[in-house]
């Protein structure tokens, strides 16, 4: 595909230019297809691609205000018959669309990083959504090589949600004493691809609160305390070199684990259950169509252990006592 790439300034450009650079040799090998690659990316600091454009593609901060601006910038100058993009994590359609000529054109993208890795695309739907236009977008993911993940517009859509749940109660964890190694340890031990903590430090904990305070709301609970103090001081993770962790090289210093108190499998079915009860909460509140679905986002969304079948299948299988709690959880919302 021909892809011109807009941002602020051209320094920032040529950053994103020389990123891409890197990718295409890492993927491609071959010098030529490197180059070939390269010819159709084009940095378009002041946006003549637009009116060329079949999709434009939103990814500026999480603001509905500054996003709205954009949008009345770029509509005005692309096609008639072309998509309108955002990679929007969590702020409804409806907010954003308001006051587009065409809000019917509005869809969300929204990506996972890195990017580059991660099959999942989450494709963001509401009631105004013309069926046409949601076709046009899932296609749009396939053609670029993603696995297309229909959802409807709310809160989190469904990994944030279901992925926030299970980061709050290991830090919880983590307030009550529990080590980080021992946490992250007994996530790993259930088959999760990282552990928790240093989860929350690899997205940065700034981002972790940011969701966490539009979610709770529609989750229910609490922030824990000592999330909130790290970002206060500054200490957001890896891309300060402090979080939860220290940092060093771009890796987590990780002290030697010592005994707990409270077996690894108690404790990660303490974390697991949160996410698996949401996950129910999301199938319940039709955030996407079936638990396939469900079980599908969160495996190649959130890593969720792949041969335990995704958060819907580990229910069904689990064992659950008369109370119809899953063993060391809170009750499922099923």
């Amino acid at each position: 595909m021909q892809v011109t790439l807009q941002d602020r300034e051209p320094g920032l450009l040529g950053n994103a230019m020389a990123r891409a650079q890197r990718l295409f040799e890492r993927r491609l090998k071959d010098p030529y297809r490197i180059r070939k690659a390269l010819d159709r990316l084009t940095p378009d600091c002041s946006g003549h691609g637009v009116p060329l454009a079949d999709v434009v593609i939103e990814a500026i901060y999480e603001n509905a205000d500054a996003k709205r601006a954009l949008y009345a910038e770029l509509e005005p100058r692309m096609r008639a018959d072309a998509l309108l993009a955002t990679n929007t994590s969590g702020i409804p359609l409806q907010l954003l669309g308001k006051e587009l000529e065409h809000p019917g054109r509005l869809v969300g993208l929204h990506f996972f990083n890195p990017v580059a890795k991660m099959p999942l695309l989450e494709v963001v739907h509401d009631e105004g959504t013309p069926a046409e236009t949601l076709s046009r977008a899932l296609a749009f993911a396939r053609h670029i090589d993603k696995l297309p993940l229909p959802v409807r517009s709310s809160p989190g859509f469904l990994v944030n949600r279901v992925l926030m749940p299970y980061l709050l109660e290991a830090v919880t964890l983590l307030e009550e004493g529990h080590a980080r190694e021992t946490i992250d340890a007994a996530a790993l031990q259930f088959g999760m691809p990282m552990g928790p903590i240093e989860l929350a430090d690899t997205v940065g904990l700034d981002i972790c609160l940011s969701v966490a305070e539009e979610l709770v709301p529609v989750i229910g609970g609490s922030i824990p305390a000592r999330l909130r103090e790290h970002v206060d001081a500054g200490k957001l993770g890896r891309k300060t070199g402090q979080g939860f962790y220290g940092w060093q090289r771009g890796r987590a210093v990780h002290a030697k684990r010592v005994p707990d108190r409270v077996p690894l499998a108690d404790l990660a079915a303490r974390m697991i259950d949160r996410l698996v009860n949401e996950s129910v909460a999301c199938l319940r509140d039709g955030v996407v169509e079936d638990a396939d679905l469900v079980d599908a986002g969160v495996i190649f969304g959130t890593g969720f252990a792949p041969f335990r079948g995704g958060p819907m299948n580990y229910l069904r299988t689990h064992d659950t006592d008369r109370n119809g709690h899953v063993h060391g959880g809170e009750p499922a919302h099923a």
